[in-house]
C-alpha cells in the first residue's frame, strides 16, 4: 500500500477542537509542562485516544516549515534601499536567499518573490513573517509554497 499523503495548511479556525486541543496537549509535552500523554490529554480536556488519533497528523506551521525552503510573496514600496532593507532583515533571521524575482515598480509598489532557505531561522517562521510585515516598506507579506 502506497503511503502518499497530501497535506492541506488550514488557519487555526477551521479545525475541529480536538484537533486545537491534540495540539495543545502536543505542545505541553514538548515543552516539558506535562510528563505522559494522559496528563496532557487531561489538562486539555481530551480523550487519550482523540489524542493519539490526531498526533502524527496534526503539526503547527512553524514546526513544518523548520529546514525547508520557503516561497514568499511581497508588495513593497518603491523607495530606494527598500529592497536591500528587506534582504537585511531576512539574513538577519538566519535565512538564506536563493532567489529574487522583482516586478517593475508599478503605482508606487513592487511585487517581489523571494525564496529563502530556512534551516538556520532564528525563531519560528511566524516571527519573521511579523518581522517583515512591520517593515515600513513592505505592504503585504504571504507564504505561497514551501517545500523540501
Amino acid at each position: 500500500m502506497k503511503n502518499d499523503h497530501q497535506y492541506y495548511m488550514v488557519r487555526e479556525d477551521v479545525l475541529s477542537e480536538s484537533m486545537q486541543k491534540a495540539l495543545e496537549a502536543k505542545s505541553l509535552l514538548d515543552r516539558g509542562k506535562v510528563k505522559t500523554v494522559a496528563e496532557a490529554a487531561e489538562k486539555v480536556g481530551l480523550s487519550r485516544s482523540a489524542f493519539y488519533k490526531y498526533r502524527d497528523g496534526i503539526f503547527p506551521f512553524h514546526t513544518m516549515v523548520k529546514e525547508k525552503i520557503i516561497t514568499l510573496s511581497l508588495h513593497l514600496e518603491d523607495r530606494s534601499g527598500a529592497l536591500s532593507s528587506l534582504l537585511t532583515v531576512v539574513a538577519s533571521q538566519g535565512c538564506n536567499v536563493l532567489t529574487i524575482n522583482q516586478t517593475i515598480p508599478l503605482q508606487g509598489r513592487a511585487h517581489i518573490t523571494l525564496t529563502i532557505e530556512t534551516n538556520m531561522l532564528q525563531g519560528d517562521m511566524k516571527d519573521l513573517l511579523t518581522t517583515l510585515n512591520r517593515m515600513e516598506t513592505v505592504e503585504r507579506v504571504e507564504v505561497v509554497g514551501t517545500g523540501a
